[in-house]
C-alpha cells in the first residue's frame, strides 16, 4: 500500500507546475492582495454594521396617520413620542432589523464576489509583472548557459533602470571580463612555459645525439657533453622551481606570521655581496625596522628576486640602493638600481611571465623571465602594493608596501637581530668583469 501511495504522490508531483521564482512571486502577490482585501472588507462590514444599527434621526420615519392620512388632531399625543423621546414601534423595529440583515447579507455576498474577481485579476497581473521583472534574470541564465571557455567575450550589456537586476548583470559582465583575462593569461603562460621547457630539452637531446654519433668520441669530449647536459638539466630545475613558486604564490597564503622585513632584507643583501663584487656593483643599504606579517619564505623570495634582478640588469660600476622602513605603520621595501633605460610604457610588460625587455642573449641565458612575475604574485598573496618607476638615468625604482600589523603581532615578532637597527652598508667592488 505504501508503494502505491508513494507512486501516486510521485505522479502527482510530476504533474504539478515547476515552482519557479515567477510562480512564487505571483502566488505571493495574490496572497497579499487576498489578505489586504479581506481586511478591507472586514473593516467595511464593521463600519457599515455600526452605521445601520444606530437609531434613525428625528423625522426620518413619518408617524403613522389615521383615517385618510390626516395628521392627528391638534393637542393629541403622538404614539411614537413617549417620555419626550421618539421610539419606533415593535413592528417598525422588526422591519428595520430585517432590512439590516438583508443589506448586510448582500454586502457580504457582493463583496466576496468582488474580492474573488479582483483576486483572479491580481494573480493574472502579478504573473505578467513578475515576468517582466524577471526578464533580465532569464537573459542572464541563457547567456551563462551558452558561455564557455571559448566564448568568454560575450557580455550581457543589460539596459534599463539602474536597479538590483541591472547591478547583477553588470557584476556578471565584470566577472566574465576577469575570467577572460585570466584564461588568456593562463593560455599565454602555458605556451611560454612550454617554449621555455622545450629549449633545454632540445639542447640535451642534441648534445646526446651529437656525442653518440661521433665514432671517435674521447673521454674528454664525453665528459664535456655530459657537463653541458647537466647544465641544461640544472636550467630546467631552476625553471620548474620558479614555476612552482609562482603557482604557490598565486594560490595565496593561509597563515600569516609576523616577522621583521629589515632582518630578512639584511640577510639577502649580505648573501649577495660577493656577487655584487664580481659584477663591480655598489650596494648601498639603509635598513630600518619594518614589521609585517605573512609567509616569511615567500617574502624572502620576493626580496631575493628584486635584488637579483637589480644585479642582473645593472651595468659595470653601477649601484643598487636597498631601503626598508616603516611608513604610516606599513613595512616598505625600496630597491633602486642603475642600468639601461626602461620606457615608462613598458614597465607593466616586465611583470609578465617570460617577458624580458630588450634583453641580450647572455641575459636571456642567465635569467628565466619569471623574477618580477614571482614578485608580483607574492605581493598579491600578501595584499602588498608594488610601485615601479623608471629612472631618468636608467634603471628602475621598485617600492613594495606591505599591510600593517596589529599591536599584538608586533609584540609577538622576534627580535630583529642584525637587521633590527638602522644599518648602512656601502660596498664598492674592484673593477673587474666576469670572463665569458
Amino acid at each position: 500500500m505504501s508503494v502505491i501511495a508513494r507512486l501516486a504522490s510521485r505522479i502527482a508531483r510530476s504533474h504539478l507546475p515547476r515552482r519557479t521564482v515567477r510562480l512564487r512571486m505571483t502566488l505571493l502577490y495574490g496572497a497579499l492582495f487576498l489578505v489586504s482585501g479581506a481586511a478591507l472588507l472586514t473593516v467595511t462590514y464593521v463600519l457599515t454594521s455600526r452605521a445601520v444599527s444606530e437609531q434613525p434621526a428625528k423625522g426620518f420615519i413619518p408617524a403613522p396617520s389615521s383615517g385618510g392620512g390626516l395628521p392627528p388632531p391638534e393637542g393629541s399625543q403622538d404614539p411614537l413620542r413617549r417620555s419626550g423621546s421618539e421610539v419606533l414601534s415593535p413592528q417598525a423595529q422588526e422591519i428595520l432589523a430585517h432590512q439590516k440583515s438583508v443589506v448586510m447579507d448582500q454586502l457580504v455576498v457582493q463583496s466576496g464576489i468582488a474580492l474573488a474577481f479582483m483576486l483572479v485579476l491580481s494573480i493574472v497581473l502579478g504573473w505578467i509583472v513578475a515576468g517582466r521583472m524577471l526578464r533580465p534574470l532569464r537573459t542572464i541564465t541563457a547567456t551563462a548557459r551558452d558561455i564557455s571557455a571559448t566564448s568568454l567575450h560575450q557580455r550581457l550589456a543589460l539596459d534599463g533602470p539602474s536597479d538590483e537586476l541591472k547591478e547583477l548583470g553588470d557584476t556578471f559582465d565584470g566577472l566574465l571580463s576577469r575570467l577572460e583575462a585570466s584564461f588568456q593569461a593562463q593560455r599565454q603562460f602555458v605556451a611560454n612555459a612550454s617554449h621555455e621547457l622545450r629549449t633545454p630539452l632540445a639542447r640535451q637531446r642534441t648534445l646526446g645525439q651529437v656525442t653518440l654519433s661521433d665514432p671517435e668520441a674521447s673521454v674528454e669530449s664525453l665528459r664535456a657533453a655530459h657537463q653541458r647536459i647537466l647544465a641544461a638539466g640544472a636550467q630546467q630545475e631552476r625553471l620548474i622551481e620558479a614555476l612552482l613558486t609562482l603557482a604557490r604564490s598565486q594560490g595565496g597564503i593561509d597563515i600569516r606570521e609576523p616577522f621583521d622585513l629589515a632582518q630578512l632584507t639584511h640577510e639577502v643583501v649580505d648573501a649577495r655581496r660577493s656577487e655584487a663584487q664580481y659584477r663591480t656593483v655598489t650596494f648601498r643599504s639603509s635598513i630600518s625596522p619594518a614589521l609585517t606579517a605573512g609567509h616569511r619564505n615567500l617574502t624572502e623570495r620576493l626580496v631575493t628576486n628584486l635584488v637579483d634582478n637589480a644585479l642582473r640588469h645593472n651595468m659595470p660600476h653601477g649601484r643598487i640602493d636597498v631601503t626598508t622602513r616603516t611608513v604610516d605603520g606599513r613595512a616598505t621595501l625600496i630597491v633602486t638600481n642603475t642600468g639601461p633605460l626602461v620606457p615608462p610604457n613598458a614597465i607593466d610588460q616586465l611583470f609578465e611571465p617570460f617577458q624580458r625587455l630588450g634583453a641580450t642573449r647572455a641575459a636571456r641565458a642567465e635569467g628565466l623571465g619569471l623574477g618580477l612575475s614571482i614578485v608580483q604574485a607574492i605581493a598579491d598573496a600578501h595584499d602588498a602594493a608594488i610601485t615601479t618607476t623608471a629612472r631618468a638615468g636608467g634603471g628602475l625604482t621598485i617600492t613594495v608596501t606591505f599591510p600593517g600589523v596589529s599591536h599584538r603581532a608586533q609584540h609577538e615578532t622576534p627580535p630583529a637581530g642584525a637587521g633590527g637597527s638602522p644599518d648602512t652598508v656601502e660596498l664598492t667592488a674592484p673593477a673587474r668583469r666576469r670572463s665569458r
